[in-house]
């Protein structure tokens, strides 16, 4: 008999007929948004779950699903999962990480220049109908090439933007993170480690970068953009809640912040009115990742995990060794 698994979102037909030839599949096809207590619902009598980021695990929900054995992430960030409370359950988790990394870091770069140069805010000027004449500061905004580049968060992602930054726009990279770089891998990517606060100082453009935990929530709060430069921009490809958003809505308004590059939020997909009201600040829906090669390439990992669990009783990608 084939073990129950619940797909939670939306997920490519392609992927759930793989998935079909091993499992017993319960599929959301029609992406709708479950409650705790739907999902927990759904869950009776699954063996595991194909989760995309959104769908809390936790104790409750563990306490309540006494059968799921594996929770696989199609994601490379995990904070939906409570690991400690899954181990403790005997419950495996997995995620996708590196076949994100290269397309994630482009659109890192992409959100940086779009910041910095003001594309946003003068496309929606040129809609709206109000370009009548050229104008010799019309929408200047700061340069990319021989700028200092802050990335807050040195692992792949950060490594493969510190690459672009320096080889191809000629930046001067600065860096901090929890560990130091091996010296080999610092030359590789041409960056120089310092400490956070002379990190803020330097910048010219900040990129976050960092996996959020509790220790990572508001690493970017009032206090930290106060160190910055006026004139520097701040992009955010990471987790909601490493920036303290009313915070940076502040700094944004009262022009101590040049501008703001965000594709993720606190309590998205909701966006803090503040930061919506704001002219100088990019705005994207969470899709750093969002290439249909690379999304492939998640999906497919994450059903891997699922199927490797199950024929070998071992995952590609486990991150926390259940008891």
């Amino acid at each position: 008999m084939k073990p129950k698994i619940l797909v939670a979102r939306a997920l490519f037909p392609e992927v759930l007929e793989r998935l079909q030839h091993t499992f017993e599949v319960e599929s959301n096809q029609l992406d709708e948004s479950w409650t705790a207590a739907q999902l927990i619902a759904k869950l009776q009598g699954k063996w595991g779950i194909y989760t995309m980021a959104g769908e809390r695990i936790d104790a409750a929900l563990l306490a309540a699903c006494p059968q799921l054995k594996i929770c696989a992430n199609m994601a490379v960030g995990y904070n939906n999962f409570d690991l400690s409370a899954m181990s403790t359950a005997g419950v495996l988790g997995t995620n996708t990480p590196d076949v994100l990394t290269e397309t994630t870091a482009d659109f890192g770069f992409a959100l940086l220049m779009a910041t910095a140069r003001r594309i946003s805010e003068s496309e929606r000027f040129l809609r709206s109908g109000q370009w009548k004449k050229w104008r010799y500061d019309m929408f200047a905004g700061a340069d990319i090439h021989g700028s200092t580049l802050a990335i807050l968060g040195m692992g792949r992602i950060g490594q493969g933007i510190a690459r672009r930054a320096a080889l191809g726009f000629g930046m001067k990279v600065v860096y901090h993170n929890r560990s130091r770089l091996d010296a080999a891998t610092e030359a590789q990517c041409q960056a120089r480690y310092v400490g956070k606060e002379e990190l803020l100082q330097s910048a010219d453009h900040l990129v976050l970068v960092l996996p959020y935990s509790a220790a990572s929530h508001h690493a970017i709060g009032g206090a930290e953009l106060a160190l910055m430069k006026p004139t520097a921009t701040l992009v955010n490809i990471a987790r909601g809640g490493i920036v303290d958003d009313v915070a940076l809505a502040a700094a944004l308004a009262a022009g101590k912040l040049a501008a703001a590059g965000l594709d993720v939020f606190e309590g998205e997909p909701e966006v803090h009115p503040d930061l919506l009201a704001l002219r100088n600040v990019v705005l994207t829906p969470h899709i750093a990742s969002a290439s249909v090669p690379t999304r492939r390439a998640m999906a497919d990992l994450a059903a891997d995990n699922l199927i490797a669990f199950w024929t070998q009783g071992r995952a590609l990608n486990a991150l926390n060794a259940p008891a």
